[in-house]
């Protein structure tokens, strides 16, 4: 029996909406701006036990999540594992065992763990993995489906270096097992030899749980327990839904020295007692027209309380920039109450709008401190800093990011530090982090939200009392090395700094450290000593340790500051050279890091079945790359590993989609780009249609797919016509069988819907991608435009790879081109537009005037596209369609094309 899957996608203000129709049944998925929800039923998924146990020593934490889930229903069901982990912490290890069939990790150099799950690729499945953001947080989801009865085991392993913000350490744990769990337990251990000050440790699961943790510790040791019954569990006395879902922290502070252990030495130094050093600071604030709104009352908001904890023998000024460049004062200004107060009416009164012009804003500000420092208003023993504040990329004047970090590093003087704040997705946060890293200062990005003025205060309070400039932890040179950095420019108050290394071979029982300082009122020098064997021989007698972890520690900071180093290498060969360093040491260590990947192996009947979990790097706009994962026999295990992480969200490399132009797409008001691979040419077309019309894009009688769009259109006329969108997209497909597996979505930013031919992936406010039998693959863009906006509104892109596998009745818009027509393009010659050549096209048995010229992909760059070079068909693409584009107009989504 024939039973027809319709996806519709459809377009609201705030929302993705899904409406899939099985064998008659209507399900509505819909995707909220936080929330992502399914309307169907239950899956008879029983999670028998969830347990996090963390064992932190000398502030390395290595984390074992592990769970065991029972498909307790009478069909096959998706069994799903998600977990959030720290940004900074390195996955080391995940296995999972599926009725007795074992899959172990072990990290390979990137390059080499594709190459061996490629060569499963044939026979296995496809999937996917992805990293997006999650604030501080970023999740690693698995995914396999099993039959009824099915027992799964998942454990994931991750480590990471605690560190120290307003002299205090947090662990944070994020709990989501998903439902109601018999055996639920959290531990976390702290060993601290030289002793711990105070712990304690608190959750957001709701009332009901607060208490429930309990804390036991010593001077040196501390145990942290939360094992809630199921009853507590519970959202309410009666209810089956888990009220487990939340983060559970501990916060700790130590007392500190150095600690030598298994070869290895790590020297923490945080002195305190100090008074702090006096401040030069200049902020540099974005008020071009995309701060407009919540971002700005944010950014007021916080710089009127930043502003307000200044202190007397502070100096600051403000320079806030559009497409020109304000300041609020040409020089430093003593921070006296006057200043301040004239300086928050200043911030108060602006009102964004214009360009951004970043280069000019940064050279004026660093002009002002060298200014300063020539005319000896500032204090030798000062800090001297600039704090960036932008949303969004260079419009105006020097627009080049390379150019720019070049300016500006030129200009920066050793004395100086730049920091950077990053409000929202659009801004290229890889850019303002790279410009502070070469500025001896750091990037933090801040989170679009209610709390964005929280986040921007707490980042200020971090930099706000520096207690030391010039700081210098060394060792004799014959005890040690492999010396991770040694040298940092400046302490701030309740912060931490970290040297790690290797010992030497000999005969020293003692360990001594030599550190220098400036102070406020003094130069500091500092001699310690540790004792080598000390730490080893207590380690051996205590159980809240993991084996080994000075070695893993040294390793996790090595690889981090090489990573940095690699972002902003001057030089290929450099950067070459770094990578291989990285590349040993993340194997040696088995951590998985933008340049490896897991590689997941289990063995059934002798036949080795592989998945890769990767880690890929942030490019220029902070992507969210996507990679495929694959997994042989049998076929009723469909794993997927998903790794959940992005900076921003503002570029898409997307499965099954291959050479960057080698697409069809619908884009804009709306124009079509067909790619010819065998002319290797693209051409472009659009449709005089109207809102509400309906268009056939794809028709396909020998597969059974149908792709329709209904039109939108815009507020007002433009150039005395009305622009038309896509605010519809219906994906109709026939199948002899269907099955839905249904899965509660609990990720905000990442869904999935597998139905036995059809895929659906959805990444929240930025595209669906639809896939039909792995052959046919049609991806939905979201474009968002400011709600005021006097003419656009919100609508559709799709894009179809031109690789898709149609049957040969294919046809549509769209569809008719997947049998590529002959195309002779000749008689190039200047035309009205200078800008634009003109030909004559013959295609078709037609003679068509054509004009060269760009159109837009927006598939990478949302924001601003990438340039479609290709040859423009007038008269709605008469003469390269087959008959007249109103042939192509159907009276309901659902329809399908007859004839043209």
């Amino acid at each position: 029996m024939k039973t027809p899957v319709l996806l519709c996608v459809l377009l609201f203000s705030q929302s993705w909406a899904f409406e899939f129709i099985i064998d008659g049944d209507l399900i509505h998925v819909l995707c909220f701006d936080y929330l992502c929800m399914q309307a169907i039923q239950g899956n008879d998924i029983t999670v028998k036990s969830y347990k996090v146990e963390s064992r932190i020593t000398l502030r390395f934490a290595h984390t074992t999540v592990k769970s065991s889930v029972v498909n307790s229903g009478p069909n096959a069901q998706s069994i799903g594992f998600n977990v959030q982990i720290p940004k900074r912490a390195f996955i080391n290890n995940f296995t999972m065992n599926v009725n007795g069939i074992t899959f172990v990790g072990s990290v390979k150099e990137k390059t080499m763990a594709r190459k061996l799950y490629a060569q499963a690729r044939a026979r296995g499945k496809a999937a996917g993995i992805v990293r997006t953001n999650s604030q501080a947080m970023e999740t690693f989801r698995t995914e396999v489906h099993v039959p009824p009865g099915s027992k799964v085991e998942f454990e994931l392993h991750y480590q990471e270096m605690m560190q120290r913000k307003l002299g205090v350490y947090q662990h944070t744990l994020h709990l989501q097992p998903g439902r109601l769990v018999p055996l639920l337990q959290v531990d976390v251990y702290i060993f601290e030899p030289k002793g711990i000050k105070f712990v304690t440790a608190s959750n957001t699961l709701g009332e009901q749980l607060a208490d429930l943790t309990k804390i036991s510790h010593t001077k040196e040791k501390a145990h942290i327990v939360f094992k809630p019954t199921l009853q507590q569990q519970r959202k309410c006395e009666n209810c089956t839904e888990s009220a487990v879902d939340g983060v559970f922290t501990v916060k700790y502070d130590v007392e500190r020295e150095s600690n030598v252990s298994d070869g290895h030495f790590i020297q923490f130094f945080a002195p305190s007692d100090l008074s702090p050093l006096s401040k030069n600071i200049v902020f540099v604030i974005d008020v071009s027209g995309s701060m407009w709104g919540l971002k700005m009352k944010q950014t007021v908001e916080a710089m009127k309380a930043i502003l307000d904890d200044l202190s007397m023998d502070d100096y600051f000024s403000i320079i806030d920039f559009n497409h020109n460049v304000r300041c609020w004062s040409e020089d430093l200004v003593q921070a006296s109450s006057l200043q301040v107060d004239e300086a928050k009416k200043y911030v108060q009164s602006i009102k964004p709008n214009g360009g951004t012009n970043i280069n000019e804003a940064l050279l004026r500000a660093v002009q002002m401190l060298v200014r300063a420092s020539n005319q000896g208003l500032i204090d030798p023993r000062s800090v001297s800093m600039i704090i960036l504040v932008s949303d969004g990329d260079p419009t105006v004047g020097e627009i080049k990011l390379s150019t720019i970090q070049k300016n500006v590093k030129r200009v920066m003087r050793e004395e100086f530090s730049l920091f950077s704040l990053g409000i929202g997705f659009d801004v290229d946060f890889d850019f303002l982090e790279r410009m502070a890293m070469d500025n001896r200062g750091v990037a933090q990005r801040i989170y679009a939200n209610h709390d964005a003025a929280e986040q921007l205060k707490t980042f200020y309070s971090q930099v706000s009392s520096p207690l030391l400039r010039s700081i210098t932890i060394h060792f004799p040179a014959n005890a040690v090395n492999n010396v991770t950095q040694n040298r940092f420019d400046k302490f701030f108050s309740g912060s931490e700094l970290i040297v790690a290394g290797k010992l030497q071979p000999s005969d020293l029982t003692t360990l001594q450290s030599f550190t220098t300082a400036a102070a406020a009122n003094m130069d500091l020098n500092i001699q310690t000593e540790a004792d080598i064997r000390e730490l080893d021989s207590v380690l051996g007698t205590h159980q809240h340790s993991f084996t080994g972890f000075a070695r893993q520690m040294w390793a996790y900071i090595t690889v981090n500051q090489l990573l940095a180093e690699r972002s902003v290498a001057p030089t290929a060969s450099k950067k070459r050279k770094i990578t291989q360093r990285i590349l040993a040491l993340a194997l040696e260590h088995q951590f998985v890091t933008p340049l490896t990947a897991m590689l997941v192996e289990g063995h059934d009947q002798g036949r080795p079945e592989r998945l890769i979990a990767d880690s890929p790097r942030d490019s220029k706009h902070g992507c969210c790359s996507v990679q495929q994962l694959v997994y042989s026999n049998p076929p009723w295990l469909l794993p997927t590993v998903i790794k959940e992480y992005c900076s921003t969200t503002a570029t898409y490399s997307i499965v099954n989609l291959p050479h960057p132009f080698d697409f069809i797409a619908v884009d804009s008001d709306p124009h079509f780009i067909i790619h010819l691979p065998k002319n290797n040419m693209d051409i472009c077309f659009n449709t005089d249609s109207k809102p509400g019309h309906i268009l056939n894009l794809i028709s396909d009688p020998g597969t059974g797919v149908t792709i329709n769009g209904q039109l939108v259109g815009s507020k007002k006329m433009k150039n005395n016509k009305i622009q038309t969108y896509f605010g519809t997209i219906s994906i109709y497909s026939k199948t002899d069988s269907v099955q839905n597996y249904p899965s509660k979505y609990s990720s905000l930013h990442y869904a999935k819907l597998l139905l036995i031919r059809i895929r659906v992936t959805i990444v929240k406010e930025q595209h669906v991608t639809v896939t039909i039998d792995g052959k046919i693959s049609v991806m939905v863009l979201l474009h968002r435009v400011w709600k005021k906006h006097p003419v656009q509104v919100d609508f559709l892109g799709i894009y179809m790879s031109s690789d898709n596998k149609y049957s040969t009745q294919v046809h549509g818009l769209i569809g008719q081109f997947a049998q590529e027509p002959k195309v002779k393009v000749y008689g190039v010659h200047e035309g009205a537009d200078p800008k634009k050549k003109e030909a004559t096209m013959e295609v078709k048995g037609n003679k068509l005037a054509v004009t060269r010229g760009w159109q837009k992909d927006y598939r990478h760059d949302k924001k601003r596209g990438s340039d479609v070079y290709c040859w423009f068909i007038h008269n709605s693409g008469k003469g390269f369609i087959d008959g007249s584009y109103t042939s192509y107009i159907l009276p309901q989504l659902d329809s399908f094309l007859t004839h043209v």
